[in-house]
């Protein structure tokens, strides 16, 4: 009940005009370098909604995970060599500055890139709440003990969902961001090869992509290689995800789980993903909520914190 208390009042502080006055073309200019972010670089959607993700998870949605900083969360295990698509940011940044400087945050940059990138590869687009600021400090070991594992069991997942505010139909419904992007070899090999000493590959891993991943991520590989996260269409906002579900096609061990591990039975993950599988309508329209109720996560508003001038520094 407090949760959902705190998440009403943190609503009414956050609002979608809240740059009307001070920033009108904001969304318009945000669009134009998502776009053209994406236009380079078909990835980038992905790893510009992982970004907010992994933002708002450390900290809430106060852009601490782009703190340049010796023990920031750029840092953390789940982050280093994976979290990507900072220069991006710094260039929306820079051509907000321009329009309207030190008015906009970075917290709120992250916010509409991810929407952005979401409905640029073919998902719903839903209107953003904006009036987060930037927060003084990273946290490291909030990032690796908060963020969810490709390795983590499905009680750890819903666990840490809970930890700040989100429910299980949270935790599905977001696990189809994976509908777009690539995971390097590192984050799922361990299904391929004597998985949990048996001898051979995760059961739940159907034959024929397991094979493949093996010929793509070799025992004597640096673990680098990529694979796409949906098998299907890895550049497409649309529920073929949650479908990989249903055959042992999904990529990390954290997708698969979802449908196939005991707990998914009980704790109702199975279902969802069933639901999704047959009604793109009805997971786009979750996700988008889901979306909502993330980026409201713990931000600062009011005179808390800052408006950065430099999304990798605090001001000085």
């Amino acid at each position: 009940m407090i949760l959902f208390a705190l998440s009403s009042v943190v609503k009414a502080q956050l609002s979608t005009d809240f740059y009307q006055q001070t920033c009108p073309n904001l969304l318009k200019i945000v669009r134009t370098e998502v776009q053209n972010a994406i236009k380079s670089e078909m990835r980038m959607a992905a790893s510009l909604l992982r970004l907010h993700f992994h933002d708002c998870f450390v900290n809430g949605c106060d852009a601490s995970i782009l703190l340049d900083l010796p023990d920031g969360e750029k840092s953390a295990f789940p982050n280093v060599n994976s979290a990507r698509g900072f220069e991006v940011i710094d260039a929306i940044k820079s051509s907000v500055e321009s329009a309207c400087s030190g008015v906009v945050s970075c917290a709120d940059i992250l916010t509409i890139a991810a929407r952005d990138s979401v409905v640029l590869s073919g998902g719903n687009s839903w209107k953003v709440l904006l009036g987060r600021r930037d927060g003084f400090v990273a946290n490291q070991t909030g990032a690796n003990v908060g963020l969810p594992s490709p390795f983590d069991t499905l009680d750890a997942i819903i666990s840490k969902f809970a930890t700040v505010g989100l429910n299980v139909t949270d935790v599905v419904a977001l696990s189809g961001a994976h509908t777009i992007g690539l995971a390097r070899c590192a984050t799922f090999s361990n299904r391929l090869f004597n998985f949990e000493e048996t001898g051979g590959p995760d059961s739940t891993l159907d034959s024929s992509m397991a094979t493949d991943l093996q010929n793509l991520c070799p025992v004597t590989s640096d673990g680098n290689n990529t694979a796409a996260l949906d098998r299907n269409s890895r550049d497409l906002f649309d529920n073929l995800y949650f479908q990989n579900l249903l055959t042992g096609k999904g990529l990390l061990g954290s997708d698969q789980i979802l449908f196939s591990s005991d707990l998914a039975d009980t704790t109702s993950t199975k279902s969802l993903v069933q639901s999704y599988s047959s009604s793109s309508n009805l997971f786009l329209t979750d996700f988008a909520n889901s979306m909502i109720k993330m980026g409201s996560i713990g931000p600062l508003t009011g005179s808390a914190g800052e408006i950065r001038k430099n999304c990798r520094v605090v001001n000085s």
